[in-house]
């Protein structure tokens, strides 16, 4: 991310566009050393608290660049 604003920008996009999809966005509240390299962002459906994107190999693994894209996705598959 080259300009300091761009992740705090796209996160206030994500959490306008994930509850469209019936989605929450996870932070981690206390982030690891993995989850801090990596973003520490998950994916987890509203009804059923699944997580559904960001736990591939530790929880919080997702920047935010990811869950953005993948949200986009989704809306593109709708």
């Amino acid at each position: 991310m080259s300009r300091p604003g761009k992740e705090r920008s796209i996160e206030r996009r994500v959490r306008r566009v994930a509850p469209r999809l019936n989605l929450h966005l996870m932070i981690a509240d206390k982030p690891d050393a993995q989850a801090r390299a990596h973003g520490g962002y998950m994916l987890r459906e509203a009804e059923t608290m699944k997580i559904i994107f960001g736990n591939k190999d530790y929880l919080y693994c997702a920047d935010i660049d990811e869950v953005e894209a993948f949200l986009d996705a989704q809306q593109e598959t709708l």
